[in-house]
């Protein structure tokens, strides 16, 4: 007889054991709808539908694996291979991989990048229009994709560092839109020759110090393209080499494990626990996930036949991670033959529902064009004067194209067009240009468009509010006003964080936050180690999970080490997303007139033509700083502020509302009205300009002297070109390379101002010499614009 509790555990086994048969097969499931489709992507790129393709074949069941431990509130921040993890988490949809590999602009079937990046590259939104953050707590989040290799590796430090904040950080208990009590994890992932990037040690190395819940997973699957690892790791493990790395009782560091990427059981029982030690001690973790295979090699560039070993060939069939998990559940009596060969036929068959659905959509809208254009473009060859043949021509050709692309509609178009430009009056080719320039206007929105924020997101469309001064006139040197307005800052907003290299005991190299830290807490105000990359990606993290992070460059000149996360990630991010993700990172630095090669820089070329995306503001005193600082934090994008290392200790007057008025980006001011000479700089290059003036206007000569205060954006409303009209004369005058940043000011007034029909001589530029600044004082004089330079080529343009 059975007694009924024994009943009662029988029925709950065997509830159990269904559950979890239940949850091995829909694992199954995932992994071989990935695996078909990577196989129909890959010939989707050989038969020419799509440019490239790269793909996450291999990778399956690993990824099935850790996507189990993966929650609501977590961020992935990876690797162009993460096919697998995107569907086993909801973010992407199969068609949604069709659609972005088909490069579709229209957002709602590419919804992670509108067309404008390849395969695999995922995004999800965590801004609305409004400026609200959304619930990221109740999502499973992405931070966006990007191609080049370990890239990724700095802002998973940030991702997982915010966490650390949000639960370490009582003012942030809050916002439980964005955080659960820091128990969200960064899950990192990475191939294995990527982490001979100096990116993959540097946050590895962060991430140990800092103790931060960032799951690292790197996919080992022996090569990187063709070259093998033992090129590439020491003692051709990266586990192996990281061994001291390894976290022990009493120290910090991270812990490591490894599993084989075929072995499912295996895998699932170490991430489970693994995973849970994360989320609730917040030490780091590498999982080196050993054995991967790549069934159709690197990409469809080329094919692994060429540089693989037949034996190697050989074992990557036999350990291949699909047929592995196959015959372990045949052998675990977990289902048969029959089931599962009923779960791959019915992946084979939505892998190309899925497919066929994309292409359609892709497709149709451009056939829908086709036909819209020949009706315009057909009764052209009737026209008295008309080339009929090439008209004809032309449609007959796009007629033929069974697989027509935006482009080849534009071609046709303006083909027709250019060769009856004689016959623009006549109302049929008035139509098909009409209809070309509307058509025009709608590609820009959809190649062309959201480089920035737009709307409340904006920071040109902050409000101005103007420094209102008191009547006791308070002056102070510049550190001081920066020193209370950042006191201000941290006071009434607990989003914003401070970390850098000397930022936090001493309070920073030039005083800015001193005593800041004591009163504010060493969480909020940061000293970091030296390592200018990971600290842009401690900002960019942070910055993409909601918080206010100003991240500190201790001298311009290092900004080249975190140029890279920048560039790649931050000032790309709004136009690779097409508008749905946002990282209002604010990085601080100085820079200009000082002594010495490495600490006087003003590469203002490399940084405005690298970092289109990223405001640039280059104040000429810290009062400016300020308020730019003011309309940088009402809005929610990146920018870059530049304060003048040779202005701490000038003095300044105080304003009475330090904290609340903001200087509009992108909008000149004229320091100083003139009539003869219009003189254009920024920084720390007014005050040189200013006295070299006093000098001209003893000569008789009136100079108009105006400060742009951002480079990007740069004079939006084209106020210089309004002085120009005045003046007819025009210089401009920075610290950088000849045909660095004064070449960009030149091009900006003269060709997209249309400034050069206004000249009565040759407009001129000042810059630094070729070399970097030799040091000393004599070095700085004879490296760097000068009083006397000024002042010679003004007098010299009087006398023209």
């Amino acid at each position: 007889m059975i007694e009924n509790n024994e009943l009662s555990m029988n029925i709950e086994s065997r509830l159990s054991f269904e559950e979890f048969r239940k949850e091995v097969l829909n694992d199954y499931r995932l992994a071989c709808e990935s695996r078909e489709v990577s196989l129909l992507a890959r010939r989707e790129v050989l038969t020419g539908k799509a440019k490239f393709g790269i793909f996450g074949d291999g990778k399956e069941v690993a990824q099935v694996a850790m996507s189990k431990y993966f929650k609501p509130g977590d961020f992935r921040s990876g690797y162009y291979r993460d096919q697998t993890v995107a569907f086993a988490t909801g973010i992407a949809t199969p068609e949604q991989f069709f659609s972005q590999l088909y490069a579709d602009p229209d957002q709602q079937h590419d919804p992670f990048s509108g067309g404008r990046q390849m395969n695999s590259h995922f995004a999800t939104p965590n801004l609305d229009k409004d400026g609200n953050w959304l619930n990221l707590t109740a999502m499973r989040n992405s931070a966006a994709d990007m191609a080049p290799t370990a890239g990724q590796m700095p802002r998973s430090l940030g991702l997982a560092y915010a966490s650390k904040m949000f639960r370490e950080v009582e003012a942030l208990h809050d916002f439980k839109n964005l955080s659960e009590n820091g128990n969200e994890i960064c899950f990192a992932t990475i191939g294995d020759a990527s982490t001979s990037e100096g990116h993959f040690w540097e946050t590895m190395n962060a991430a140990g110090v800092l103790q931060v819940p960032l799951a690292v997973f790197v996919w080992d699957d022996g090569y990187g393209i063709s070259v093998p690892r033992k090129y590439q790791t020491t003692k051709n493990s990266i586990s192996a080499a990281l061994e001291g790395f390894r976290k022990a009782d009493g120290t910090n560091g991270f812990d490591i494990y490894n599993v084989k990427g075929w072995d499912y059981a295996g895998m699932c029982e170490v991430f489970e626990n693994a995973i849970r030690k994360i989320r609730e001690t917040h030490v780091p973790a590498l999982f080196h996930v050993e054995e991967i295979t790549q069934p159709q090699g690197h990409s469809t560039s080329g094919s692994h036949e060429r540089y693989k070993s037949k034996e190697r060939l050989s074992w990557e069939k036999d350990f291949d991670c699909n047929l592995k998990m196959r015959s372990w559940i045949i052998e675990n009596a977990l289902s048969d033959e029959d089931t599962l060969s009923k779960i791959e036929a019915d992946a084979k068959t939505l892998a190309q529902e899925a497919r066929r659905a994309a292409w359609e959509k892709y497709i149709s809208p451009i056939k829908e064009e086709v036909q819209r254009f020949i009706s315009l473009a057909a009764p052209v060859a009737a026209i008295p004067g008309a080339n009929a043949a090439f008209v004809e021509k032309e449609i007959r050709e796009l007629q033929a194209n069974r697989e027509p692309q935006r482009r080849d509609i534009f071609k046709a178009a303006a083909a027709i067009l250019v060769r009856h430009k004689s016959l623009h009056t006549d109302a049929v080719i008035q139509a098909l240009q009409q209809y070309y320039n509307n058509y025009q206007l709608a590609e820009k929105n959809n190649y062309n468009s959201l480089l920035h924020a737009t709307g409340v997101n904006s920071a040109l469309n902050v409000p101005v509010v103007p420094a209102v001064y008191g009547e006791e006139g308070i002056t102070l040197n510049g550190y001081e006003i920066l020193n209370k307005y950042f006191d201000q800052l941290f006071s009434s907003n607990p989003k914003v964080f401070a970390f850098g290299e000397d930022v936090g005991k001493i309070g920073d190299v030039n005083q800015g936050f001193a005593g800041l830290q004591q009163k504010h807490g060493p969480l909020r105000i940061t000293d970091t180690g030296i390592r200018e990359l990971t600290i842009m990606g401690q900002g960019i993290g942070m910055a993409l999970r909601g918080l206010r992070p100003i991240a500190e460059i201790q001298y311009l000149d290092y900004l080249l080490y975190g140029l890279q996360p920048l560039s790649d990630d931050v000032a790309t991010l709004q136009y690779r997303t097409k508008g749905i993700q946002h990282c209002p990172i604010i990085v601080r630095t100085r820079g200009h007139r000082l002594e010495g090669i490495w600490h006087s820089g003003s590469p203002m070329g490399m940084i405005i033509n690298s970092l289109r995306g990223i405001h640039v503001c280059v104040p000429r005193n810290m009062v400016q700083a300020a308020g730019m600082y003011n309309t940088l934090l009402q809005a929610n994008e990146p920018a870059l502020v530049i304060e003048s290392l040779n202005g701490y200790r000038l003095k300044e007057k105080l304003p009475a509302n330090l904290d609340a008025y903001t200087v509009p980006l992108g909008i000149p001011e004229v320091l100083k009205e003139g009539t003869d000479v219009t003189l254009v700089t920024y920084g720390s290059m007014t005050r040189i300009v200013e006295e070299a003036m006093v000098t001209l206007e003893e000569l008789g000569i009136s100079c108009e002297l105006i400060d742009v205060q951002t480079l990007l954006p740069f004079d939006i409303h084209h106020s210089i070109v309004e002085s120009l009209k005045k003046t007819n004369r025009i210089v401009f005058i920075d610290e950088d390379v000849p045909g660095g940043g004064t070449a960009y000011m030149f091009q900006q007034v003269m060709e997209q101002q249309g400034g050069y029909r206004w000249l009565d001589v040759a407009p001129r530029t000042i810059s630094a010499q070729a070399h970097r600044p030799a040091y000393g004082s004599d070095g700085d004089y004879f490296s760097k614009p000068n009083t006397e330079d000024v002042i010679q080529v003004v007098m010299q343009m009087m006398e023209e």
